[in-house]
């Protein structure tokens, strides 16, 4: 099944899930972290969280190298695409759960069960897909970041979080189809003046504008994001302050291409808080935040 770095063989969770979801406990959210023993088996959490409050994955440009290369498992090759954008495919998509919650994904991520993510045995990591269950009609977004499913002939292994919002974590299967994501176009959709540049998605100085909060010497921020339109750079500010308690602010500056709005968080008490924050976002897939310190 989907491996972390390609290790193992999951089974089928149809049957043990009727024990498991008739066994619920109040034991806290599992999605915080890996847990201290690893389950032998697969299967849903003890606590079933909400999770219509869990946001989709929002399509982010990947500005460094895809993971893509040809790999072998279970005795058979597999030769990834080099471009995921214009993938489309119908057929069984399952689910995995407990047993690879905290675990290493094949592009060296954790694997976190409340997590909008997937595994896909050939699309470049990562890919942003959209995944449709042809049986009620219901859409979501997730970042594709691991292999995956090595078991029978399903075409996309997802989140349990991800199963239970498209109405089959109890099934254990669905028929889907799966259609990959350009961000770009994604994001120009909704906004035609979205554009992102690689200077954008390069971590500059701290905040200089008028805009930001004040006495930023010496303090530690996140930078989320970075836009040429103020539309897309508030859309992103509205998102990340449903997700923390910090101030989210936008920094404008001017360079030689234009305006640039620039997504940040903080200030933090610390370094260490800023990182945990960073992951948190990560792991909910808003971004791939970078720690910056004010001048």
């Amino acid at each position: 099944m989907s491996s972390r770095t390609i290790q193992g063989l999951r089974f089928g969770v149809t049957g043990l899930l009727i024990g498991l979801l008739s066994a619920c406990s109040s034991a806290p959210p599992q999605g915080q972290g890996a847990s201290s023993a690893r389950p032998s088996v697969d299967g849903a959490p003890d606590y079933l969280m909400d999770v219509s409050k869990i946001p989709d994955a929002v399509p982010t440009v990947h500005t460094g190298p895809f993971k893509a290369s040809p790999y072998r498992v279970l005795g058979r090759d597999y030769t990834p695409m080099q471009d995921g954008r214009h993938y489309r495919e119908e057929g069984e998509a399952s689910w995995y759960g407990t047993k690879f919650h905290g675990q290493k994904t094949a592009n060296g991520e954790l694997y976190d069960l409340y997590g909008m993510t997937a595994a896909h045995k050939t699309l470049p990591l990562p890919t942003y897909v959209q995944v449709t269950n042809l049986a009620n009609d219901r859409t979501i977004v997730v970042r594709v970041n691991d292999r995956g499913p090595f078991y029978s002939d399903r075409i996309i292994d997802l989140s349990y979080a991800a199963a239970r919002k498209l109405g089959f974590a109890e099934k254990g299967t669905a028929r889907v189809r799966v259609e990959g994501i350009d961000p770009v176009a994604w994001h120009q959709q909704r906004d035609p003046a979205y554009l992102v540049t690689a200077r954008a998605a390069k971590p500059e100085g701290a905040p200089q504008s008028a805009s930001s909060p004040a006495s930023m010497t010496g303090d530690v921020y996140l930078q989320v994001g970075a836009f040429a339109s103020a539309q897309s750079a508030e859309r992103l500010r509205a998102q990340l302050q449903n997700q923390t308690a910090s101030p989210v602010f936008l920094s404008t500056t001017e360079n030689a291409s234009g305006t640039l709005h620039r997504v940040r968080i903080g200030p933090m008490t610390s370094h260490d808080q800023a990182e945990q924050l960073a992951d948190v976002l990560r792991r909910a897939n808003l971004g791939t935040p970078a720690v910056i310190s004010g001048n």
